[in-house]
């Protein structure tokens, strides 16, 4: 199932469409957790990620990297698409009264954006841009990541320009069991593996955690792995800026989709207490 679009045309955070402006790598969307328009950096166009996430919202997802990565019409495009904002129309048109706000830029899309040798070139080109449009230091600039990749040089490179120009980073924690993970985020790795690796990326750039929960089959995240989770977030407090705690907006477009669920309101409240309590800022987008 996917999300229905508005009769209206109106972008909305039940769609997050990357073909809303008809390009290959700029998506604009109507996105909770930045509160505004967010307007998405996509370096995967071929819908190909090394991890497979269960709530994934991206259709036909498969394993693998990005195909090389068109530096120059990434940069047309978004030189294209922030005219258009700049003209007034885009907002007039696309969006919805209340969410008339530009927020951010944000590397993410239909795979692992840091998969993407070009990463580092592509976090420059959209700085140039910004700085072209009188835009930088005004927009937020992020990369949302499943962390897989941080260890890498080019990598690194791209995360400290994003700490030079005020970005920060949104670092994948659904689970911090082995068997948590695998069954979240279908991957096999080290949990203090991944941890070190959020610790490493928080030392490059600013880094809050992020974090989805749902039910399966009608049933709360088991206790025995929110201990987890939560012991391990705890470990990273005087690391990250904090947690974004979030749930299911749109539906999920992998195999499981119809097992998962959304979590009251009062869970994650709770979770999100939990998490205070170990001297942790959060975020919460039920």
């Amino acid at each position: 199932m996917s999300a229905m679009p508005r009769s209206d045309g109106l972008l909305s955070v039940d769609d997050h469409s990357r073909d809303s402006a008809g390009m290959t790598y700029v998506y604009p969307v109507v996105s909770r957790r930045a509160r505004g328009i967010s307007v998405g950096i996509n370096l995967n166009p071929n819908n190909a990620c090394n991890w497979q996430c269960v709530y994934c919202q991206v259709p036909g997802l498969v394993r693998g990297g990005p195909p090389p990565i068109d530096l120059a019409l990434l940069k047309d495009e978004l030189n294209r698409f922030l005219d258009e904002v700049e003209s007034g129309r885009f907002m007039r048109e696309k969006v919805p009264v209340g969410a008339r706000v530009l927020q951010d830029i944000a590397f993410s899309g239909n795979g692992e954006p840091t998969s993407a040798g070009e990463f580092p070139e592509a976090v420059n080109i959209v700085v140039e841009t910004l700085r072209k449009h009188s835009l930088l230091g005004t927009l937020k600039l992020r990369l949302i990541t499943n962390g897989s990749q941080t260890g890498k040089t080019g990598v690194q490179r791209g995360l400290r320009a994003l700490a030079a120009n005020d970005g920060e980073v949104w670092f994948k924690l659904d689970a911090a069991t082995a068997a948590g993970i695998a069954a979240v985020n279908g991957v096999r790795i080290s949990p203090d593996a991944h941890l070190r690796r959020l610790k490493a990326c928080a030392a490059l750039c600013p880094t809050w955690i992020q974090s989805c929960f749902f039910k399966r089959d009608g049933k709360l995240p088991a206790a025995a792995e929110i201990d987890a989770y939560v012991h391990a977030a705890g470990q990273m407090k005087d690391s990250v800026k904090g947690v974004h705690l979030y749930g299911l907006a749109r539906p999920s477009m992998q195999p499981d989709a119809r097992r998962l669920s959304r979590l009251p309101d009062q869970w994650f409240d709770a979770l999100a207490r939990r998490l205070e309590s170990q001297g942790l800022n959060v975020i919460v987008s039920p």
